[in-house]
């Protein structure tokens, strides 16, 4: 028995790197009684039956999966938001963020097309509002952040973010030979477009990321209204009255305290406030 990492999935088959080699393996017939099923990222006991082929017989634990796309054991997302085209929405950055710390991921943030930029007043914003808490790199379709490659080393990478903010030009920037296709930005729709094949990890800098465009589209349908402040990192410094303040209708909010006093930023707590009522108002439907 060895065990090893699945790298690549395609077509019922599983890739595992074990020892700097790679066996195809497909899931053992068992997988398909439950509900659990191998995913590019997971670490796996696997048994060879052949020279380079074998069964995997076991899932490790993980700490953490996504279905779209089917990664687990994710170590960052790189969350991409453009400065124009599509227009920065502080807002959809704040969805993707909450989202990466719901599902135990460090965000890292990628603003894209600095050079569309005309609003310096923007960045410095971005940067009071972020850097305290996050990683954030500023690029464009013709520059790459050079200090953006250190942040692979050792880590499982995924793109996301807002749709038309550059995912997968960034990734073919930084891996030209994966050649995803894109498409312009429709004036019509203001999305962005793109194609995926399969799944697959490929080696950057150290560390993987997944060969996927990422995406763009996120819920909350795992996390409760009293849990999502916790997903707002830059609320736990302040105190508030109540241990089970919500910061939304309560006394004494050290939260709301520190906005009033321009020391936490209004946009965060917009943000805040609106997934909040949108997972509410999601409760009261069901």
């Amino acid at each position: 028995m060895q065990t090893g990492k699945i790298i690549k999935a395609l077509s019922g088959f599983y890739y595992v790197e074990s020892n700097k080699k790679v066996y195809e393996t497909r899931a053992r017939g068992r997988f398909r009684k439950t509900a659990e099923s191998p995913l590019v990222g997971d670490y796996v006991e696997f048994q060879i039956e052949n020279v380079d082929e074998g069964y995997i017989t076991a899932i490790l634990p993980r700490k953490n999966s996504l279905n779209r796309p089917p990664v687990a054991n994710i170590d960052q997302l790189l969350l991409t938001a453009s400065l124009k085209s599509p227009d920065f929405s502080f807002y959809l950055l704040d969805r993707f963020i909450a989202y990466s710390e719901a599902n135990d991921i460090n965000p890292v943030l990628i603003v894209t097309k600095n050079d569309l930029n005309d609003n310096d007043t923007l960045i410095e914003e971005i940067k009071r509002v972020y850097t305290p808490m996050y990683e954030v790199y500023f690029t464009d379709k013709d520059h790459i952040n050079e200090d953006l490659k250190d942040v692979f080393d050792g880590k499982l990478s995924v793109l996301a973010g807002q749709s038309g903010a550059g995912k997968s030009t960034l990734l073919n920037t930084l891996l030209p030979h994966l050649d995803l296709k894109t498409d312009e930005i429709s004036n019509a729709l203001n999305r962005g477009k793109h194609t995926t094949r399969h799944v697959e990890l490929i080696s950057i800098d150290g560390g993987f990321i997944a060969d996927t465009p990422g995406f763009a589209t996120i819920d909350f349908l795992n996390i409760d209204k009293y849990n999502i402040k916790f997903c707002f990192i830059d609320f736990n410094q302040y105190n508030c009255k109540f241990r089970e303040c919500l910061h939304i209708n309560e006394p004494k909010c050290g939260v709301k305290a520190a906005v009033e006093s321009g020391e936490l930023a209004q946009s965060r707590y917009d943000s805040y406030v609106k997934i909040y009522n949108e997972i509410d108002h999601r409760k009261e439907r069901y």
